[in-house]
């Protein structure tokens, strides 16, 4: 009776051990992968991302946004500062606990 449930048990702790390892494994695959050259399709969508991060800047705003958005835009935020009140729609709310 014991001897099974030792049994059991080490038949327990084996496959949680062999998950732990597989998980682990898994995982530094990945961080290996990044020290490596990228995959062409990844890098290409990186580069893109990239792009797209500077021109936004340089733009303040969206990039490619034509007077269409902007008028969109602006017909969104009239329309929930009717719903919600005032204040900069645009802008994360300040919370202060006291």
């Amino acid at each position: 009776m014991i001897l099974r449930q030792i049994l059991r048990l080490s038949s327990v702790f084996h496959s949680t051990v062999s998950v732990y390892l597989r998980r682990n494994i898994g995982l530094s695959a990945i961080v290996f992968n990044k020290a490596k050259e990228l995959d062409p399709v990844q890098k290409l969508f990186l580069d893109k991302i990239r792009e797209y991060n500077t021109k936004s800047r340089q733009a303040g705003g969206p990039v490619d946004a034509g007077p269409d958005f902007q008028k969109d835009m602006n017909e969104s935020l009239a329309r929930l500062q009717r719903a919600y009140g005032e204040g900069d729609l645009t802008k994360f709310p300040e919370f202060k606990f006291e």
